[in-house]
C-alpha cells in the first residue's frame, strides 16, 4: 500500500463465515482474515458480493469492519463492499464504516433500480463526496442488471475520491482504453482475468479464490511486478482448475465455503437464505475439479474432506438480515 495505491495489490473478496444457524461466526471471521493476510493478501474486502452483503445486518457490515481493521493491524487494508441501491442508505452505511477504521469503500452499480447513467453517476458522487475515503467503483452488469458505460467511467474518474474500478465485465479492451485516458487503478473482478488484467497494465485483483490460496495469487502480482511473465504464467495455470471449481458451478460465496470447510478451515459451510449449499451433483462436480489441483502455495487439496450434509441447505439469522 502506498499513497499512489491505498488499497494494495492481491485483495480476498472475503466470505463471512456463519455458524450452522446462520449466525455469523466472529471467532471464524478473526482466524480467517489473519489467514488470508498472513498468506499473501494486502487488501480484504469485507461484505462484498462474497461476503453475502445482500442478507447482512448494518450493524454486522459495521462490525466486519472493525474486526477486520483490529485483526489486520496494519498488515492490510480493509475495504467495505456492498453499499445499498438507495443513494441515501449508501452514504449513511459508507459514513458509518469509515467511521468504524475503513480504509476504503467500493461501491457497487446501483443494482436493480436501472437508473439511467446519469443516476449511476449522481450516484458515484454523492457518495464519494460524502467521505474522505478512496473509493473503488464494481462494475458487475452479471448482478447489477446494468454496466458502468466507458463514457460514465470517463466522467466518474474526475471526482479525487474516486481512485480505482473493480471489473466483474471483462472487457479488457476497454479496461486498455480508459487506463489510456486516466490514473484509475483496475482490479480484475473475475477470477479468470487476473493475469490478463495484470498483463495489461491493471493493479491487482478483488479475488474470490484467493480466500482459498491468496499466496498463488501473490506469486502472480509479485512476478508481473519484476516482468517475469514465466513464473506467473505457471502460476496462472496451477490455479485454473481451482478457479473453475469455485467460479462455475455454484456461486462463488457457496463454492468457496464449500472449500475451505473441506480444508478444515472454517467450522461450517452455512450460507444464508436463498443462497442454498451445493447439491449432490454439483458437490461432485467442484470435487472433481478439485482432484486436477497440484499442491498451491502449501495447500495440499488432497486433505480436502467434504461434509455434503453440513453444506446442504441454507439458514435463516436468528435476526433477519435486513438491509436497514
Amino acid at each position: 500500500m502506498s499513497a499512489n495505491n491505498p488499497f494494495g495489490q492481491v485483495l480476498v473478496a472475503l466470505v463471512t463465515p456463519m455458524l450452522p444457524d446462520g449466525e455469523v461466526d466472529w471467532a471464524a471471521v478473526e482466524k480467517h482474515i489473519d489467514d488470508v493476510i498472513s498468506n499473501g493478501a494486502d487488501g480484504v474486502v469485507v461484505t462484498g458480493t462474497t461476503g453475502e452483503t445482500s442478507t447482512l445486518t448494518d450493524a454486522e457490515k459495521l462490525r466486519l469492519v472493525e474486526v477486520g481493521k483490529s485483526v489486520s493491524a496494519g498488515r492490510a487494508s480493509i475495504i467495505t463492499g456492498g453499499g445499498s441501491n438507495e443513494t441515501a442508505h449508501a452514504i449513511e452505511l459508507y459514513k458509518a464504516s469509515e467511521k468504524a477504521g475503513a480504509d476504503g469503500v467500493m461501491i457497487v452499480t446501483p443494482y436493480y433500480n436501472k437508473p439511467t447513467q446519469a443516476g449511476v453517476l449522481t450516484h458515484f458522487r454523492m457518495i464519494a463526496d460524502a467521505t474522505d475515503l478512496p473509493v473503488i467503483l464494481y462494475d458487475i452488469p452479471g448482478r447489477a442488471g446494468i454496466e458502468i458505460t466507458y463514457e460514465t467511467v470517463l466522467r466518474a474518474a474526475k471526482h479525487p475520491n474516486i481512485l480505482a474500478v473493480k471489473d466483474a465485465k471483462g472487457d479488457l479492451s476497454e479496461v486498455s482504453r480508459v487506463m489510456n485516458q486516466t490514473d484509475l487503478m483496475y482490479f480484475a473482478g473475475d477470477d479468470a482475468n487476473v493475469l490478463p488484467t495484470l498483463a495489461i497494465g491493471g493493479t491487482g485483483l478483488i479475488g474470490v479464490t484467493a480466500n482459498v490460496v491468496p499466496g498463488a495469487y501473490r506469486t502472480i502480482v509479485d512476478a508481473v511486478n519484476r516482468n517475469d511473465l514465466a513464473t506467473a504464467t505457471a502460476e496462472h495455470q496451477r490455479l485454473e482448475p481451482l478457479v473453475r471449481a469455485i467460479m462455475t458451478h455454484v456461486p462463488g460465496t457457496v463454492a468457496t465455503k464449500y472449500v475451505l470447510h473441506g480444508l478444515g478451515r472454517i467450522g461450517s459451510p452455512r450460507v444464508r437464505l436463498p443462497l442454498v449449499g451445493p447439491e449432490e451433483h454439483e458437490a461432485a462436480i467442484i470435487e472433481a475439479e478439485l482432484d486436477l489441483v497440484s499442491d498451491l502455495q502449501g495447500v495440499d487439496f488432497r486433505n480436502f474432506r467434504p461434509d455434503r450434509n453440513a453444506a446442504a441447505g441454507g439458514a435463516l439469522p436468528k435476526v433477519a438480515g435486513t438491509t436497514r
